[in-house]
């Protein structure tokens, strides 16, 4: 036995395992590619057959009968035939695998077998998707990327806000001048909160108004009253704020006229009037009345407002940021029409199905099944829709209330002053309300 044969292998193996490690931990792209990878990409196709067989992929054909002479041979055995599938291309941390479904299969299938693909696989997930109609491709990542999604950096804009980061890596941001009005989704504890609080650190800065909604005595949005141009407290500021609201568009929707143009970007510096963003803080509040008719009215108006707002908002720059943890047609029927006009969309971990549904349904069904699988130890993920109308999982970067009080504190100086909405206030507080 050459014991000096034995001593160099050994070497060898410790040193690979010892390098396998370090690239592991502090280049684990690096070593996904050289080594996770080739042993996953061999995983799924050898494991592709069985895999469809046993959830139900396969579709049983009988094979062609043969002649042996000129006899017939009959009573041949069913043959699962599985769909055909690419070979594994490698991405950053994953692969993706195409596969072109039987005639009469719908990606439906294939989106019930995704975690026996991922549990087989020995990867994090496995997100099913359909590009063209007959066609799916899997995706499947080694890790989470949004376990502890890194810090990236975004061009700044007017109205833009770097929220947090993609699922494929990239930055994720609310871009206001692109998608003009928003609606977020979310549980309590599900990142709602500091998703509003990373909005108002990075919109504090910027030479825009912001207008708070909180009917619940403004214990969220009050703590950053010092940036906020109006605060509606309670439902009778909201109508007060929001009817202000609509007058103001309509003034500039006349300066725009008077101009000749069609929208306040197409104004000279000097003529255009300050972008505002109106951010409302659990919307079901302005929506459930206490049964008087008083409060009916009151809810009513709330969802013309509302309404009239999204509908005229877009060009005029008053935009929209509308949270809650409920959203559906038992708050009343202008919910609907409301949400129609909201095209931004983001969707945390919620309590029921329909808000699922009446927040992503619209948009795409896939999104649905992936926001209903964010689970209560995913705080701050997401299911997002993108400008292009395509859909990411996302995850907030955390941002603290006391951090952005403190942003709100040091550029209060930004503040623009709306004298039509303190008016409309004090109107309504010098009423005795």
């Amino acid at each position: 036995m050459n014991w000096t044969l034995i001593a160099l292998a050994l070497a060898v193996l410790a040193w690979v395992l010892v390098v396998g490690d370090f690239l592991k931990r502090r280049r684990p792209a690096w070593h996904w590619y050289v080594a996770s990878y080739p042993v996953t990409a061999g995983r799924v196709l050898f494991t592709w057959r069985r895999l469809a067989i046993l959830t139900g992929l396969a579709v049983s054909r009988r094979p062609p009968r043969g002649l042996l002479g000129d006899l017939v041979v009959k009573g041949e055995a069913l043959r699962p035939m599985p769909p055909r599938i690419s070979f594994p291309r490698a991405t950053r941390m994953g692969l993706t695998v195409t596969v072109r479904l039987h005639p009469g299969q719908t990606p439906a299938v294939v989106m019930a077998a995704a975690d026996g693909l991922a549990h087989v696989w020995k990867v994090h997930a496995v997100r099913v998707t359909s590009p063209e109609r007959g066609l799916v491709l899997l995706t499947a990542r080694a890790r989470d990327p949004l376990e502890r999604p890194g810090l990236v950096r975004a061009p700044a804009r007017l109205l833009s806000a770097l929220i947090g980061a993609l699922e494929s890596g990239g930055a994720w941001v609310m871009d206001l001048r692109m998608v003009p009005h928003w609606f977020i989704a979310g549980a309590t504890r599900s990142g709602k909160s500091t998703l509003l609080a990373r909005l108002v650190t990075e919109l504090a800065p910027q030479p825009v108004a912001l207008i708070g909604i909180d009917c619940k005595g403004g214990m969220e949005l009050g703590l950053f009253a010092r940036r906020l141009s109006a605060l509606a407290a309670s439902r009778r500021e909201a109508v007060a704020v929001l009817g202000a609201l609509v007058i103001e568009t309509q003034d500039r929707m006349r300066v725009c006229r008077a101009a000749g143009v069609r929208s306040i970007w197409e104004l000279p510096d000097k003529l255009r009037p300050v972008p505002v963003v109106v951010i409302v803080d659990e919307l079901a509040e302005l929506y459930l009345s206490d049964g008087t008719r008083a409060g009916k009215a009151e809810a009513e108006q709330c969802s013309t407002y509302l309404l009239r707002i999204a509908q005229l908002g877009a060009a005029l720059g008053v935009h929209l940021v509308v949270a809650g943890q409920r959203i559906g047609s038992d708050l009343g029927p202008g919910v609907t029409a409301l949400r129609a006009q909201l095209g931004g969309r983001i969707c945390h971990r919620v309590n029921d199905p329909a808000t699922a549904e009446m927040a992503l349904g619209d948009l795409n069904k896939d999104a649905v099944a992936v926001a209903q699988s964010i689970t209560p130890g995913e705080s701050g993920v997401a299911v997002c829709t993108g400008p292009d109308g395509g859909w990411s999982r996302a995850r907030s970067h955390l941002t603290t209330t006391e951090e952005a009080t403190t942003a709100a504190v040091r550029h209060a100086e930004m503040t623009p002053l709306l004298p039509a909405l303190d008016r409309a206030l004090e109107a309504l507080r010098g009423d005795g309300s």
